[in-house]
């Protein structure tokens, strides 16, 4: 039962924020890139976000740079995303996985392991 355990999500409208949680279980981070993921309704799943081993490189998809943020605390086993300015479109079930180092093209490169189930975001008024 290895898998991530993401939180946080919820209703939110639009303008607003959101932080998201992303727990390991059963395994620790500290060697992992860890991403996160968004399928929306009716849409493919695309990454959203990457962060490196050692927190200091991230990377983005462009529709939410400037706007969403990813962090880490390996002590703590976690990876978070600050999403600010939310709207309509950033709806959608939010995943993180291990990435084992950041792809060059964080939105169409999709391999990961220890896929969550999932938490449910909401942007509406």
């Amino acid at each position: 039962q290895l898998e991530f355990v993401e939180s946080g999500g919820g209703l939110v409208q639009p303008g607003g924020s959101l932080r998201l949680s992303c727990a390991a279980s059963g395994f620790t981070i500290n060697d992992l890139a860890i991403g996160w993921f968004r399928q929306a309704p009716g849409k493919e799943r695309e990454g959203v976000s990457c962060i490196s081993s050692d927190g200091l490189s991230t990377d983005y998809l462009d529709l939410v740079k400037g706007r969403f943020t990813t962090t880490r605390d390996n002590a703590k086993n976690r990876v978070y995303l600050q999403m600010s300015s939310l709207t309509p479109d950033d709806t959608a079930v939010y995943y993180c996985a291990a990435r084992g180092v950041c792809p060059r093209r964080v939105g169409t490169n999709l391999a990961g392991g220890y896929w969550g189930k999932g938490t449910l975001v909401t942007v509406s008024s």
